[in-house]
């Protein structure tokens, strides 16, 4: 089956939770992540869903990797679905500018779940979520991963990205060096 992506849903959620369960998390930075949307979920399944949705950024705030606390920036969280629950992926933005606050490293993030991984689903996601990004107005979206990253690197560069920089990430997440992508939208 092909792999799409959905707005994420309740007819989709168990198979979120599942992933959840699994020790899987869109956050790849804090292992507590998991743990803290399945208490999100349980109290509210409503509420979680909308604030997936999020394009005027009035969600909860993110835990950074240290622990410190930021504004949410305005974003949508999509799911990978190839008739079951594949990863997330999402987009986020300030509005008005291409420019993110430094503690937010990119416009996209995406994880696949460990038992779905090398099928391309990353690839066919970061495709499918550009022209959103575009909808948004910005005329281009950055990325970054980790230096020894190659398959994020594969994901983006097939995309259209090109390096832009070597840099270190900010020490709210963990100062370690790290790669920026740039992806042009037409």
């Amino acid at each position: 089956m092909v792999m799409n992506l959905v707005w994420p849903a309740e007819e989709h959620l168990a198979g979120y939770v599942d992933a959840l369960r699994r020790n899987w998390s869109a956050d790849t930075q804090r292992a507590a992540a998991a743990a803290e949307e399945l208490a999100r979920i349980e109290a509210d399944p409503a509420a979680f869903l909308a604030q997936q949705i999020d394009p005027d950024g009035h969600g909860p705030p993110v835990i950074l990797p240290d622990g410190s606390v930021v504004p949410r920036l305005p974003s949508y969280r999509l799911w990978m679905w190839d008739g079951e629950f594949c990863g997330s992926i999402s987009l986020r933005w300030q509005p008005g500018t291409t420019a993110l606050p430094p503690h937010c490293l990119g416009h996209i993030g995406y994880s696949v779940v460990p038992w779905k991984r090398q099928r391309g689903y990353a690839t066919r996601a970061l495709g499918l979520i550009l022209p959103l990004a575009r909808e948004r107005g910005l005329p281009f979206v950055e990325l970054t991963t980790d230096p020894d990253n190659i398959a994020s690197q594969r994901v983006i560069l097939s995309n259209g990205g090109e390096l832009i920089e070597e840099f270190h990430k900010p020490a709210a997440h963990g100062g370690a060096a790290a790669l920026r992508f740039r992806i042009q939208l037409p």
